[in-house]
Parts: structure tokens; sequence; C-alpha cells
């Protein structure tokens, strides 16, 4: 079996079998990872790993899972964060679906 030489920032090298690492990859968001418990401390050690480490590491037998990140979270946002209060609102303004739909069809966002 492969064994796959890894870097614990506690106890240095380690030696693992491909079944202790996890790599995670998520391509759209552009970054991936390889996590490891250190056989010796029991640490989980997460690195990030670039498209060589993840070729490498594929082909020593370990399983890369691929995660897709939705296009919202990978936005650009600007202008002041939500607060408890504007969210308090909101659910009292869900409360009154005369108001909603008033205020809906006043900016021509029902659907007819």
């Amino acid at each position: 079996m492969t064994t796959i030489k890894a870097t614990c920032p506690t106890c240095g090298d380690v030696d693992l079998k491909p079944r202790d690492i996890t790599v995670v990859v998520a391509p759209a968001a552009g970054w991936a990872t390889y996590a490891f418990a250190c056989p010796a401390c029991e640490d989980q050690i997460t690195k990030t790993a670039d498209d060589e480490v993840v070729t490498l590491l594929r082909g020593a037998g370990v399983t890369v899972e691929r995660v897709h990140v939705p296009a919202e979270a990978l936005e650009l946002h600007f202008g002041p964060n939500i607060s408890h209060d504007d969210l308090i609102d909101f659910g009292l303004d869900l409360q009154d679906t005369d108001c909603l739909v008033a205020q809906l069809t006043r900016e021509g966002l029902t659907a007819d």
C-alpha cells in the first residue's frame, strides 16, 4: 500500500495511508484542501492544496471530494450587514400580507 508523507506542525513528518487523508476541491471557488488526523498527536490538520498536490494525492489513491459552492456565496456584497432589527421588521412585514402585496404590486414584481 502507498505511504504518503505529510507534515504536522507539532510532530513534523508523519506517514499516512490514502484512507487517512481527505481532499476537498471546490472548482468554482478556486480552492482545494487536504486534511488528516496526525497519527502521533491526533490533531486535525487542514492545509491548502494546489492542483499539483491534488493530482499527486489522487494518483496515490486518495479519494477527492468535489463540492459545489453556489454562485451566491461567491458574489461580492456591498452595503451594511443586515441587523437583528432588520430581520424582526422583515418577519413582521411578512405577517401583514396586504401591505406586502401592495408593495410588490407598486414595484411591478407580482406574477399575474
